[in-house]
Parts: C-alpha cells; structure tokens; sequence
C-alpha cells in the first residue's frame, strides 16, 4: 500500500489527551479512553488525525491493535 507509515506508542487510561512528536514517523500518544474493546485504538487515532490535520479516514491501524506500540498507514 501507497502511504506513509508512522510508529505509535499509546498510553491508554491516561488522567491526559496529549500526542507528542518523538521524531518524523514517532508520536507518543495518551489517551483517556480504556484499552478495552478498541475504545483507546480509536481515541489514538483520532487524535493523530486531528495532530496531523488530516481526516481520520485517512489513517488506518496496520498492526499491533492489542499492543501500546502500533504502526499505522497515512494515506495519501
């Protein structure tokens, strides 16, 4: 797939909404929403999107959806 993909490291549970950019393709997200039933995976990426100023249908989760480290796809 066309794209750029882009390392996470999510803290879910989090007092804190807050992404910060480690480097160009690394952000450290805390996140309010638990990790139970994909509700932190959706919390983080919609506050990837709204970091990166894109929608949120453009970001899709690749892998480690049952991990804190994730790797998504920005698509283009």
């Amino acid at each position: 797939m066309e794209g750029t993909y882009i390392k996470l490291k999510v803290h879910p549970g989090s007092k804190r909404e807050e992404a910060i950019r480690k480097a160009p393709d690394s952000f450290e997200l805390w996140v309010k929403a638990p990790a139970e039933q994909g509700r932190a995976n959706a919390a983080a990426l919609a506050l990837l999107a709204g970091e990166l100023k894109v929608p949120r249908g453009k970001i899709r989760l690749v892998k480690g959806a049952q991990s804190p480290a994730k790797i998504v796809l920005l698509l283009p």
